[in-house]
């Protein structure tokens, strides 16, 4: 990876869901910063159904235009041997492959009483399952060249309850694992120098209905922070950054150095159901305190 930290040239990223909306704003401002890249769209319509290859070979027709270096790729990720096969063509073609982009998805709207087994997994196999084996395929490669940086896609809708929306229980299960596995692979990369993290973005697209140019909440806002998560200067792992409208706030949900994990959890102590059920108002309290800024992710 290179030393300057908003110089890429040199460097292969591949950024999935590129065709439009937020991901064709990452790839638009990492091709112009100097990186190559693999823009991955099936051409799914706003339900994650059909296909239609033509769009992402357009998208990245218009930035070949304004002498940007993408490529176009409509390789489905639905399974893991699919999103190995599109990492390896990545490494097959350009010899390396710095930072991985997990932006593919959409928004499916069904009350509980609807959601059916196979539109679950449809939406686990591309928020939740995709990422891990795309970071699979690449890992290797990653470790061998001194480091990568991965960034997954999680949602507002999922992690705050105040923004939670009426059917949209499978996306926000598949967002919400995704934090999870992000923790994880943070964990593990490490060592390696392997960072991950995730976006929490908020922009006007096609999940909105949007098509176009949106009146506000402009994709565009929300690139510099993915780019910066996708650079050598982003050097820690497990964080959430929240992006609209051009604002920014990493998160991550982290105990206190007091805890003593896990047997003192600096709770309140109960001993039968009726002292919990008397101790409810303070174990519920929310510790609200000043939230930290940090320079790193």
């Amino acid at each position: 990876m290179t030393n300057t930290p908003f110089d890429f040239n040199g460097q292969v990223g591949l950024i999935t869901g590129a065709a439009g909306g937020l991901g064709l704003a990452y790839t638009r401002l990492l091709a112009r910063l100097g990186a190559r890249i693999v823009m991955q769209d099936v051409g799914a319509d706003r339900d994650g159904e059909g296909r239609d290859p033509g769009r992402v070979a357009s998208a990245a027709a218009r930035l070949r235009v304004d002498g940007l270096d993408v490529t176009s790729r409509a390789l489905s990720i639905d399974t893991r041997a699919q999103c190995h096969a599109l990492v390896d063509e990545v490494l097959a073609q350009h010899g390396r492959l710095d930072f991985i982009i997990h932006n593919a998805g959409w928004v499916h709207y069904q009350r509980i009483e609807d959601i059916s087994e196979v539109q679950l997994e449809h939406m686990l196999d591309i928020a939740t399952k995709a990422p891990l084996w795309l970071a699979q395929a690449a890992w290797p490669s990653m470790r061998a060249a001194g480091g990568g940086r991965i960034v997954l896609t999680t949602s507002d809708r999922a992690l705050y309850p105040q923004y939670v929306q009426h059917g949209l229980a499978s996306y926000a299960m598949a967002k919400s694992a995704a934090v999870g596995l992000m923790n994880v692979l943070a964990a593990e990369g490490e060592a390696d120098n392997i960072i991950v993290n995730a976006v929490s973005p908020v922009a006007k697209t096609r999940m909105w209905g949007v098509h176009g140019e949106p009146d506000e909440l402009h994709p565009d806002t929300v690139a510099p922070g993915v780019a910066w998560l996708a650079s050598s200067r982003c050097v820690q792992g497990g964080w959430v950054l929240r992006a609209s409208n051009g604002q920014f706030h990493a998160t991550r949900t982290q105990e206190p150095a007091s805890v003593s994990y896990p047997r003192d959890l600096q709770g309140v102590a109960a001993a039968s159901v009726e002292a919990f059920d008397a101790a409810w108002p303070e174990i519920a309290l929310p510790a609200i305190e000043p939230r930290s800024r940090h320079r790193d992710c």
